[in-house]
């Protein structure tokens, strides 16, 4: 199943909507870019103002090695001939519905990190904003890389290969875990209900979100509608 699709004229976000046999609650899954048209953001918004309750990504606090590697999405906005938008809640969030977050602080993300090799650790830094200046120059053109699809199960050895990534390891393994675990405090919680629990983060966490909702808990994917992120001029 395919998450992120990019193609040689646009880059689409599948919405995914996940059921569960004998109960009423569902889970949609909106994977996010931290940089797209504000058409996809206004999209997003639309479609979350039906849903009961919002499970948001965001690390909480502040820090100046975060800062660092948000970078690397925060520069090309600011060229406005690029016709992108930077990811913030105030920009897709309905104020209609409850949100909450299970995500780590910001103290919790670099503690991750800092378990890197130091060499690691210090070319990660470096390179964020450099990124982030190649995407402010090239434009929406930087992001028809086909290294940025995404699919729930790693069919590729490029798949397989970053799925050992200590890199990403370091940046969402403990993201993930709580996530999950949130989400299973929901199911326990509301499964009788008939809600819609929309999960909004970004799309390299959503293979975990996938495999642990049909894992843990018993739902499987039943619905997908594409969302066009952002078409270069």
């Amino acid at each position: 199943m395919q998450i992120i699709e990019v193609t040689g004229y646009a880059v689409c976000s599948a919405v995914i909507t996940m059921r569960r046999s004998g109960t009423p609650l569902e889970f949609v899954i909106f994977p996010m870019l931290h940089v797209a048209s504000p058409t996809f953001y206004s999209q997003v918004r639309t479609r979350l103002s039906a849903c009961d309750l919002i499970v948001l990504e965001g690390i909480r606090g502040r820090s100046v090695g975060v800062s660092a590697l948000t970078l690397a999405y925060r520069f090309a906005p600011r060229r406005r001939r690029n016709g992108l938008q930077e990811q913030r809640d105030d920009v897709f969030l309905p104020e209609s519905v409850p949100v909450v977050n299970p995500d780590v602080t910001a103290a919790e993300a670099m503690a991750d990190l800092r378990t890197l090799p130091r060499w690691l650790y210090v070319l990660l830094m470096v390179a964020a904003p450099v990124m982030g200046l190649v995407f402010a120059l090239r434009g929406p053109r930087a992001f028809l890389d086909e290294d940025l699809a995404v699919d729930d199960l790693p069919q590729t050895p490029r798949a397989e290969l970053l799925a050992d990534d200590p890199v990403e390891h370091a940046m969402t393994g403990r993201r993930d875990e709580r996530l999950l675990a949130a989400l299973g405090e929901i199911h326990t919680e509301r499964a009788d209900e008939p809600i819609k629990v929309a999960i909004v983060y970004g799309a390299g966490h959503v293979p975990a979100i996938v495999s642990g909702l049909m894992d843990r808990y018993g739902y499987r994917p039943r619905e997908g509608q594409w969302l066009t992120v952002l078409v270069p001029e």
